[in-house]
């Protein structure tokens, strides 16, 4: 028996993903392991504000000729190379072992503003109030006719986004994706079980506790949550009984808009570059046999871990057995919550 005695902040332990039933490898200790390998190189900060090349911008043609509208807010179209499609035929289904089936559904793309240099933390809360009701908007309309709406934006070209102007996509399923069935069936099991919803009781543990807050507001919590994978990667959760993002009322949708422009400022902030990040809105999905379990979050998934140069690699281990991370979950809390909520000067 060891006569250790156990110390977070030194010591490898698991951590259970309540969100998925999945657990996660902490391994602090290896963050003081030297580096040699890729440091990809910085983003560029000095983007135009219009881009005559840049396929989103206005006035200019897309890649499958459409020409964009001069637009002077939010701009929502059709993906031009959607990953999905309204009306597909069904594959032959009668092999036990290779399964396959159906996948329909739509994907549109949303322009954030028509400054081709601005991302989120650099637009006017205003601005940022824009893209939330465009995002309330077609998640109402889309998920009138689909299974689930899946809000995302991929930032920076480390996260593989196609194009540097400022954009999120919206794609909607006419089936539950596999992230959506384990969050479901949680969420479900943890509300029976208790009489309270799954991330209701991580906002009252979290907020007795604040270890783990980066930001909060009256309607919004900002944490790096008890399980992240990701060095930073944060979970935003609305505090009000909300389980799609078309429920917000004006306040919690200025009150989003705030939290976002200082959650990805503090981004920005602590490697002095535009953070790239993998983000995404999980509202519940139609057809749900408990959707009272379920509250309104996002994931924002950010890939770096030492610079604005050094990221995190999924290989290994984490691709062949489970995620694993290099510093706790409130060693990076910590961290952000020291960034400043407003974007450092020379970033804007």
């Amino acid at each position: 028996m060891s006569r250790l005695t156990f110390d977070a902040s030194n010591h490898p332990h698991r951590r259970l993903n309540a969100l998925t039933g999945e657990w996660v490898l902490v391994s602090p200790h290896r963050a003081r392991r030297p580096w040699q390998g890729e440091s990809a190189p910085a983003g560029d900060e000095t983007a135009p504000s219009y881009e005559p090349s840049c396929y989103l911008c206005p006035g200019n043609q897309r890649a499958n000729g459409a020409v964009n509208p001069h637009y002077r807010a939010p701009f929502l179209f059709a993906n031009d190379f959607a990953a999905l499609m309204p009306d597909t035929p069904a594959p032959p289904g009668d092999d036990e072992l290779l399964v396959q089936t159906a996948a329909r559904g739509e994907a549109h793309v949303l322009c954030f503003s028509p400054d081709h240099s601005r991302s989120l933390p650099q637009l006017s809360a205003p601005e940022v109030r824009a893209v939330v009701d465009a995002w309330k908007q077609i998640s109402r309309e889309l998920f009138e006719k689909y299974a689930f709406v899946q809000l995302f934006e991929n930032k920076g070209a480390m996260m593989g986004c196609s194009s540097p102007h400022p954009h999120g996509q919206i794609w909607a399923t006419d089936y539950w994706p596999t992230e959506i069935v384990k969050e479901d069936a949680q969420q479900a099991a943890w509300l029976a079980r208790t009489g309270t919803p799954l991330l209701q009781s991580v906002i009252e543990r979290e907020d007795a506790t604040g270890e783990r807050v980066v930001d909060s507001n009256a309607r919004w919590l900002a944490i790096v949550p008890w399980w992240a994978a990701w060095p930073f990667e944060t979970l935003l959760i609305a505090r009000d009984p909300v389980s799609r993002i078309d429920q917000l009322d004006a306040e919690a949708s200025d009150l989003l808009a705030e939290i976002l422009r200082r959650l990805t400022a503090r981004y920005d902030n602590l490697f002095a570059t535009g953070f790239p990040y993998s983000m995404g809105w999980h509202q519940h999905p139609a057809g749900s046999a408990s959707p009272e379990g379920w509250r309104l979050h996002a994931h924002f998934y950010p890939p770096l871990l030492r610079s604005a140069t050094v990221r995190k690699f999924m290989v290994g281990f984490e691709l062949l057995a489970e995620p694993q991370r290099d510093l706790t979950a409130e060693q990076a809390a910590q961290r952000l919550r020291d960034m400043s909520p407003e974007l450092m000067e020379e970033l804007r």
